[in-house]
């Protein structure tokens, strides 16, 4: 007897969705990608090369989308500005839903996504932080949760893009909601999965230049950013992120216990050789982020498809994704107000919310 196979369509073609659309299609054996959606002509043109002759039907209206016959799934890929939005139509539509990251630049925005999935707990609503899908990672965390390196206190963590001259990064940085809601929302992921999803924030501040894309300033935004984070109970975070790494990406964390320490990733390479040449010994490192967490993505769409056709319990909550957007907004604010903002133990905030000064009342 053949396994069902859960009737999927992707929503958004660029860089992410393209690479979710061909893991659905190619890559994960019980799904079934029937539809994909974007109203980018070039985006289009790509999909009728690589979708449409696997049966994939293509759409340029999402609501229409939303309505092809059979449809069970829907994992939404697009601009993060519309991550809330079609994620609610979907769930509304009585669809699955995968979100990339974050579900949306505001904790507003987010929250509505987690109520929407609320009210209908027979769906499974997940939003794609990749790194929990990673071997590494998992195996870190494993560890830590046995006791390997005693209480974890101290987390170091790091999202370094490899340089990009083309100005990717600066116009991306108006819809973004800045580099610590789009690019650290990892790594305050991680955060919280190693610490545990209910630590609470008692204080963040956060600090950024400018080095190599000044264009990004008027967008409140920077290309080296970092952010430290206290949690209440005597733990706390270390956050770096960058957009003008030299030799590739290079994503690290290190947990620091009271008993030891755990490394992911602190020495990158995208394999095994090593090239001994006249100015020294060097190794390659992946060039993008996709090539660090390739297989990671493999992982979350079959998990994902399974946890829908078998009813399986999602690897994390929902709510979660709605904590990460609230510090890594805090984190952005502290950042263009030059100010630290704290929280009670309740993580009720106690510092005055900052308003930019063109929109501040006279």
């Amino acid at each position: 007897m053949t396994p069902r196979k859960l009737k999927t369509a992707i929503s958004g073609l660029g860089r992410m969705g393209a690479r979710h659309a061909l893991n659905f299609l190619h890559r994960t054996p019980r799904c079934d990608l029937i539809a994909a959606f974007s109203p980018d002509p070039k985006e289009i043109a790509w999909a009728r090369t690589n979708l449409e002759p696997y049966g994939v039907h293509l759409y340029t209206d999402y609501d229409e989308m939303l309505k092809h016959p059979g449809l069970e799934a829907v994992v939404v890929a697009t601009a993060t500005t519309v991550h809330a939005e079609q994620a609610i139509k979907a769930i509304k539509a009585n669809k699955h839903c995968l979100c990339e990251k974050p579900l949306s630049t505001t904790v507003q925005g987010s929250q509505s996504v987690v109520d929407a999935a609320k009210a209908a707990p027979h769906l499974k609503v997940m939003c794609g932080f990749s790194r929990r899908f990673d071997a590494s990672y998992r195996d870190a965390f494993s560890r830590i949760d046995d006791g390997s390196i005693g209480r974890p206190s101290v987390f170091r963590s790091q999202t370094c893009d490899k340089l990009d001259p083309s100005g990717f990064f600066v116009a991306y940085a108006e819809f973004s909601g800045g580099i610590f809601v789009d690019c650290n929302i990892h790594d305050i992921d991680l955060a919280l999965w190693f610490y545990g999803q209910d630590s609470i924030v008692k204080s963040v501040v956060a600090v950024g230049i400018t080095a190599v894309q000044p264009e990004l300033s008027r967008h409140g935004d920077v290309d080296n950013g970092v952010g430290i984070i206290e949690f209440w109970g005597g733990k706390i975070a270390y956050l770096y992120s960058s957009r003008m790494m030299a030799a590739g990406q290079h994503d690290m964390t290190e947990v620091i216990g009271t008993e030891g320490k755990i490394t992911v990733n602190g020495n990158p390479s995208t394999n095994l050789v090593e090239m001994s040449e006249p100015t020294g010994v060097r190794r390659e490192i992946p060039g993008d982020y996709y090539g660090r967490f390739r297989e990671a993505f493999v992982t979350e769409a079959n998990e994902f498809t399974e946890a829908c056709l078998e009813n399986l319990k999602l690897p994390f909550k929902l709510t979660g994704a709605v904590q990460a957007v609230k510090i890594g907004a805090a984190l952005q604010e502290s950042l263009r107000s030059g100010k630290k903002i704290e929280f009670d133990e309740t993580g009720r905030r106690l510092t005055e919310e900052w308003v930019p000064p063109a929109k501040a009342k006279l």
